[in-house]
């Protein structure tokens, strides 16, 4: 018979882990999440399931395969990543920080909805470039 830590531990073997996010397809999702009707929905609903289903079926439009909580999740670690950066910015006693994606975060997260140009991803060379 085994232990039930022995247990434990095949029972988070036998799951996979999804494959980490290359740079590329954070582009995208960031691109995705760049959308203006994308950024409404997410402004004005308190439960977005369906918008993250949302995202989600437009990652796989793109190529991907990321469920809806995968996409939540990374848009939530990006969001911490860039406010992170943005508050040990506003140290005025402190070298300006960056972070990874911090233009493209700053595009969505930094200005008023008004001010957001579209993003979208250019097939070529990966790079973000403003629609």
């Amino acid at each position: 018979m085994q232990s039930s830590s022995a247990q434990v531990t095949m029972q988070s073997q036998n799951r996979k882990r999804a494959p980490a996010w290359t740079e590329r397809e954070v582009l995208d999702l960031i691109a995705v999440w760049g959308d203006e009707s994308v950024l409404s929905e997410l402004r004005s609903k308190r439960r977005n399931a369906k918008t993250f289903q949302k995202i989600s079926k437009a990652m796989m439009d793109r190529g991907y395969s990321r469920d809806a909580t995968q996409c939540h999740v990374k848009l939530q670690e990006l969001r911490q990543m860039y406010q992170k950066t943005k508050e040990s910015n506003g140290c005025s006693m402190t070298e300006p920080q960056t972070c990874h994606f911090y233009t493209e975060l700053h595009a969505i997260l930094g200005g008023t909805a008004t001010t957001i140009p579209p993003l979208s991803v250019d097939s070529d060379d990966g790079a973000l470039c403003h629609a």
